[in-house]
């Protein structure tokens, strides 16, 4: 009786698969037809208002404070910040700096320049064994990826930025089984503050190797360590969340060879198979958490199409194709591009997004951290191909 359960429970999730990609196939086809045209109706200017105020609220959230009157870096809130905001400012025609983008500006150099004084994040007496080594590690390549970004749009490689590329170097990993990467911080907490997250790292700073102008990446020093890293992000690819090959995916754009051809060709045709009825993805496919029981809801949700897309996932997959070269009129392109403009929050110019790890008030300050990366990666998205592939949009 309970192999015949079995079966039956099989046939009825078959059943169910087969009628969400018999769906997802009928809204490619009449999403490809239609080639809407997109970037023109979504709000940047709502979306920067929504990312400084929250820069705001981080600068003085209590719990951010650190010594010498500097502030905590985020993955969830402030990199994702300041990897967006130089873009939105120029399509603002914005002349200056906003308030609390030169106020985060200023105290990662502030801790950059003052390396050997500053205090990390999280330390081993308040946080227990091991924390003062993995913030320092985690901070040190946030500081790069950040003033990398920076420079980028500035043009040139400034003296702190290259201050904050040896203070990563010299805290990066050169021998075992994790030479290349960074002791990163590690709470369990999916997807920054995880066992995982230590690649997600890893391939953030090849994404700022490849950002930082004035060929910095070919200096006399660098390609030791640069090929420990790609060697790295080589070996520990295969064994990564989709999550994690995404930035991969997104930083193989600036660093040829870095992903191997066949590995690119499946990762794609993998994201395009996650992709929801409605354009969209879910970022549990992207990072399923261990749990028999939370991967077969997951499943379960992917099968019966009740998955739930959100910002966090649709713009950091549709980032991380553009940057691969996907052409913007591809219908799955498209219809990433599409949900993005039709799920930006009219009320305050996010995207929506939700933790992976614990369920949290989202109209609160902390239940909104999700939603600070989705609005980041998704406007970040929205520029790119706006700013990269102006000849490629559909007009």
């Amino acid at each position: 009786m309970r192999i015949r359960a079995a079966y039956m429970l099989l046939l009825v999730a078959l059943c169910i698969g087969s009628i969400g990609i018999w769906g997802a196939i009928q809204v490619r086809e009449a999403s490809a037809a239609t080639s809407p045209s997109y970037l023109k109706n979504w709000n940047p200017a709502a979306a920067a208002r929504y990312l400084d105020a929250r820069e705001v609220w981080w600068q003085n959230w209590p719990s951010a404070q650190m010594d010498h009157a500097t502030v905590c870096i985020s993955c969830h809130t402030v990199v994702p910040y300041a990897l967006v905001r130089p873009a939105l400012r120029q399509r603002l025609d914005e002349k200056e700096m906003t308030g609390p983008e030169t106020a985060m500006l200023a105290s990662v150099k502030k801790r950059v320049t003052d390396w050997s004084q500053m205090t990390p994040f999280y330390t081993d007496a308040a946080a227990g064994p091991g924390k003062t080594a993995q913030s320092h590690a985690t901070e040190a390549v946030l500081n790069a990826v950040i003033l990398s970004a920076y420079d980028a749009a500035h043009g040139f490689l400034s003296p702190v930025t290259q201050t904050a590329f040896d203070e990563a170097w010299a805290l990066q990993e050169k021998t075992g089984e994790n030479a290349g990467a960074w002791n990163w911080q590690d709470f369990h907490l999916a997807p920054w503050e995880s066992p995982e997250s230590a690649y997600q790292g890893a391939a953030l700073m090849a994404i700022a190797l490849g950002n930082a102008p004035d060929h910095y990446a070919s200096k006399p020093g660098v390609r030791e360590h640069q090929d420990l890293l790609q060697s790295y992000l080589h070996r520990q690819y295969a064994t990564q969340p989709l999550m994690s090959q995404l930035y991969v995916l997104w930083a193989s754009a600036r660093m040829p060879g870095l992903l191997a051809e066949a590995d690119r060709t499946r990762l794609i045709e993998k994201i395009a198979d996650l992709q929801l009825q409605d354009g969209g993805w879910a970022l549990p496919s992207l990072d399923q958490q261990p749990g028999r029981r939370r991967y077969l809801l997951d499943l379960w949700r992917q099968m019966s199409n009740t998955a739930e897309s959100d910002g966090c996932a649709t713009g950091l997959v549709v980032l991380a194709l553009e940057k691969a070269g996907v052409n913007p009129q591809d219908p799955v392109l498209t219809r990433g591009f599409q949900w993005l403009e039709q799920h930006q929050s009219k009320k305050d110019g996010s995207w929506w997004a939700s933790s992976l790890n614990t369920s949290r008030d989202p109209d609160s300050d902390i239940g909104r951290f999700m939603t600070d990366a989705a609005t980041g990666y998704a406007a970040l998205a929205l520029e790119n191909v706006r700013r990269e592939s102006p000849d490629s949009i559909p007009q």
